[in-house]
């Protein structure tokens, strides 16, 4: 019997190795946030909530509000407003 596990662990030279196929690229990058980089920070859920509440209610995106607050934050330290592309 231990020839049979013994055999079944040897490598079977008519079985083809198997070929390693090259990723291009992350499959979670997205082209719309290429050259982009992530800014975050964790919040109370009251915050996403609020955050998410107003983007509805203007027919907006929470990205986007981001963006205005970040551009606010420039202005008033005197930096150019360039968080809004």
């Amino acid at each position: 019997m231990s020839n049979k596990f013994a055999n079944a662990l040897k490598k079977d030279s008519s079985v083809a190795e198997p070929v390693a196929i090259k990723a291009s690229g992350s499959p979670h990058q997205r082209p719309a946030r290429k050259g982009a980089k992530h800014v975050g920070g964790y919040f109370s859920p009251e915050v996403s909530r609020q955050l998410r509440q107003i983007a509805l209610e203007e027919d907006s995106s929470v990205q986007k509000l981001l963006g205005e607050a970040i551009d606010m934050i420039f202005h008033s330290r005197q930096k150019p407003t360039i968080a809004q592309k």
